[in-house]
């Protein structure tokens, strides 16, 4: 057992905080809120510096007066492939997690901004109390009501989800921005069925031929940018890809979601709810997008095509702006509970 000591300042209050911790535990002392919330991930664990300190952090802001059009970005492969599970409630949220065995299968993401081929690992959904946030990632600072990530795992390069994690282009995430809506997602609506049987922290359910593929929203337009872990210990080896267009989920599902408890069941604590990140700073990054806005010919807009990369500094066009860029924006519309086309 080793006893640690935190020296914390919350709202002009010094806390000074001895906390016996044995090995394997520091997944109790972290949270959402409070002096074990986000701001001080950094502070609990050594280990977990990154959080507080780091430069490519997530999640972050979709800004659409930001996105850089990259032309070579190519599209995404995602296995047909279902997979097998078990369903967790970890406390901190609900995770899925693939089976990893032999002969177990598997699913791999590749292409897009990617060199390598990612096995699917994990699956976790974010959501909020309110259906004016929940989601990790925001669009143009607006939240959406909830957020499905998918991890996978550099199986070229790495044998697992934990040896990657810490690794150089260990890591690929996949947000998936969710909301409300009068229909669902089958793959969704699959991974939400088994809420009541992981209603306390700790109980698990088995999660049967789950297709992430299918899982996804129909389109293939995304924003990649270098990332972290949205979870302690803010690992900076994560290539987020954030799709262009929501999933839907009916209010009735988010209820069932809300049911859910941080705690055992002979301790509930409190609702799980509100388990999302801040947005980090983007720190000079680069939101790379395979949206092609120069939709009409020679008008100068931000672009990777050759001789153009910096022409965004110094000439600019009317229909280069926000205006421009949001008619071009799925999620603007998603805002708006509809799409535009």
């Amino acid at each position: 057992m080793v006893i640690s000591t935190l020296i914390l300042v919350f709202h002009g209050v010094l806390f000074v905080l001895q906390i016996p911790v044995s090995l394997g535990s520091w997944e109790e002392w972290w949270t959402y809120d409070g002096i074990s919330g986000p701001n001080y991930w950094g502070l609990l664990n050594p280990e977990w510096r990154l959080c507080n300190i780091g430069h490519r952090q997530s999640p972050v802001d979709i800004d659409p007066s930001k996105l850089l059009f990259d032309p070579h970005l190519r599209p995404l492969q995602v296995g047909k492939k279902r997979i097998n599970g078990m369903i967790t409630n970890t406390g901190h949220g609900i995770a899925f997690k693939a089976n990893s065995t032999a002969k177990a299968e598997a699913v791999y993401i590749s292409s897009g901004p990617l060199s390598y081929d990612y096995r699917v690992d994990e699956v976790h959904v974010h959501f909020g109390s309110s259906e004016n946030f929940g989601s990790e990632h925001t669009v143009a600072g607006q939240s959406f009501p909830a957020e499905v990530q998918i991890l996978g795992f550099n199986s070229d390069l790495y044998k697992n989800i934990s040896e990657a994690v810490t690794k150089s282009q260990g890591i690929v995430g996949m947000a998936l921005l969710i909301q409300v809506g009068e229909e669902t997602n089958f793959q969704l609506r699959l991974l939400i069925s088994q809420l009541n049987q992981v209603l306390y922290k700790g109980q698990q359910a088995v999660l049967k031929s789950l297709s992430v593929q299918e899982l996804l929203p129909d389109t293939h337009f995304y924003t990649t940018y270098e990332g972290s872990l949205t979870m302690p210990g803010c690992h900076e080896t994560v290539t987020w890809l954030v799709m262009n267009k929501p999933l839907y989920i009916t209010r009735q599902q988010l209820y069932a979601l809300r049911q859910l408890m941080q705690g055992e069941k002979e301790n509930p604590k409190a609702p799980l709810v509100n388990n999302f990140r801040p947005t980090q700073a983007m720190h000079r990054r680069l939101l790379r997008t395979n949206i092609d806005f120069n939709r009409r010919k020679n008008l100068q807009c931000p672009t990777m095509y050759k001789n153009m990369f910096y022409q965004a500094q110094i000439q600019k066009c009317p229909f280069c702006g926000p205006s421009f860029r949001q008619h071009h924006f799925d999620f603007f519309f998603s805002l708006r509970k509809k799409e535009l086309t």
